[in-house]
């Protein structure tokens, strides 16, 4: 199965000298087109480096990241911010949300800034899969925590990214919430043929992805394939987390 984005020998450290932190080492590890997957690991494990060094959002020390077949260390400024705003959308724990502007606003605003035209017919679809409709005049001080969620979810779908990368997505909500986000991004792998690439720490949450991929001091540590929250709780146990 064709990766939709992927790292090679990725090697990132922080600090200079006997202060440096090496936070992933020489890792190598795929994600492929269509799939739901999960990085999990203990505290300090490397998963949000792993994450926003494979975004674009933060820069490798040496080997290399790609979404499709690009590869990130060899775009300028310019090209990144545009790779990113064409084939990536994000959801982060914080909702990142522009406090003037309506959910409909905030929905479409990847968009409005590049000046791409929205499909009013996909507009309908992600809305309603989140259940944003009675919503979508309200600013984000009218909404709940959970509803600022779903807008930065529809917010990362709108522009039908090649993929979208989660960063404890879940880790602001109530349980209840937390299960709507979710279900709605299992739903976007299944139904749109989506691909997401979360991080949590979460085991009930990592139970919607297809598969985990395990970090252990910025090493590879292991992969579960359909996992149920047990397995994942165990596999959390045995590496101390």
């Amino acid at each position: 199965m064709h990766a939709a984005a992927r790292v090679e020998n990725a090697t990132k450290i922080y600090g200079e000298g006997t202060t440096a932190v090496t936070a992933l080492d020489d890792l190598s590890v795929s994600f492929e087109k269509g799939r739901f997957s999960a990085i999990m690991g203990p505290s300090g494990s490397g998963k949000s480096t792993l994450l926003h060094c494979i975004a674009g959002l933060d820069t490798l020390t040496s080997g290399s990241a790609y979404i499709g077949d690009t590869r990130l260390g060899d775009l300028n400024d310019t090209d990144l911010t545009l790779l990113r705003r064409q084939q990536v959308g994000f959801v982060f724990q914080s909702f990142n949300l522009i406090p003037t502007l309506n959910a409909a606003e905030n929905v479409r605003l990847p968009l409005d800034i590049a000046g791409t035209a929205v499909d009013p017919e996909w507009f309908d679809t992600v809305v309603d899969a989140v259940s944003l409709r009675d919503r979508l005049t309200h600013r984000p001080s009218e909404l709940s925590g959970g509803q600022q969620q779903r807008v930065a979810a529809a917010r990362a779908l709108l522009s039908r990214p090649t993929i979208v990368f989660a960063d404890e997505p879940s880790g602001n909500l109530d349980s209840k919430s937390g299960a709507e986000l979710l279900g709605f991004m299992r739903r976007a792998v299944d139904e749109f043929g989506q691909t997401i690439v979360m991080v949590t720490h979460d085991p009930n949450a990592a139970a919607y992805a297809d598969r985990i991929v395990f970090l252990a001091d910025g090493h590879h540590a292991g992969e579960l394939l359909d996992p149920t929250a047990d397995q994942i709780f165990a596999r959390l146990r045995e590496m101390g987390d």
